[in-house]
């Protein structure tokens, strides 16, 4: 009855991703059914890391993180898990190849959430970003292609600035909590500079750029996967817009977010976008 749980495990997965974040199991759910539960099984995993890290305050984090990459190591080698994440997660890595290297550069990047507070270089902050986000959309990628290693290997730039895009808003959007609450300055200027209106905008030129080049890539993926990625790029560039127009001194005081009417604006935008081919 393995297949049983199996099944029990995706499921799991799928629920992490609804309860924690709407808005990307939204776009998850106009993939393909052939591939929706292998990028809930890796958005779990992520999730999971990122919890331990972000939330769990009143627990010894640095035992948790590794004894969850233990549990990892151990998956890896017996080739099941007893905790249903990870075992969805290992049964996706497994099917669609995803390189060993994307995972452990995420964990090192969920270390550094332990241990460091300030990114003091762009060079510290980009390795942060390669690891938190890049790797997580490349593991995507694998599971869009589906064994295309050239397709792979061709949209893996594009795929790279999307998910460092997707950080960096998540950065400007959680501003707040993570320098009040969580102690941390992800964007290397914040270290020796004021958070002003100058400042958020030259993050948000970067960020521009890097959605920018992304855009390539998006029009190469495979249908299965195009509109679920368009549906959160669009969703992305309005929380981006909406962070350009207020004040940097609010954005210090309030979350900004994307009303639920505007989020349906932008499922039916991406819908015919993606249906008249209009990328």
């Amino acid at each position: 009855m393995i297949e049983l749980y199996n099944d029990i495990s995706f499921r799991t997965s799928r629920l992490v991703t609804q309860l924690y974040s709407t808005s990307f199991s939204r776009a998850v759910s106009y993939l393909n059914s052939d591939i929706r539960d292998a990028i809930y099984s890796i958005y779990g995993f992520v999730r999971l890391a990122d919890e331990i890290v972000d939330t769990f305050h009143d627990f010894n984090k640095q035992y948790l993180l590794d004894k969850f990459e233990k549990d990892y190591d151990d998956a890896r080698e017996t080739g099941i898990s007893l905790n249903p994440v990870l075992n969805s997660f290992m049964i996706t890595v497994n099917k669609y190849n995803i390189d060993d290297d994307l995972i452990r550069a995420f964990l090192k990047s969920m270390k550094i959430d332990l241990f460091k507070s300030d990114h003091n270089s762009r060079k510290e902050t980009e390795e942060y970003i390669y690891g938190s986000a890049e790797v997580v959309g490349l593991m995507c990628l694998k599971v869009f292609v589906n064994g295309k290693e050239e397709l792979y290997n061709e949209l893996q730039i594009p795929a790279k600035k999307l998910g460092a895009a997707f950080q960096k808003v998540n950065f400007l959007r959680d501003i707040k909590n993570d320098t009040e609450i969580l102690k941390r300055k992800y964007f290397h200027d914040l270290v020796s500079n004021k958070f002003d209106e100058s400042l958020k905008n030259k993050l948000i030129k970067e960020i521009e750029s890097d959605f920018a080049d992304s855009m390539p890539g998006m029009k190469k993926l495979p249908r299965n996967s195009r509109l679920g990625v368009l549906i959160a790029y669009l969703y992305y560039r309005k929380l981006l817009k909406k962070i350009s127009r207020t004040p940097a001194e609010n954005l210090l005081r309030i979350r900004v977010r994307v009303p639920d009417l505007t989020k349906m604006v932008l499922l039916l935008k991406a819908y015919l976008v993606n249906k008249l081919n209009l990328l």
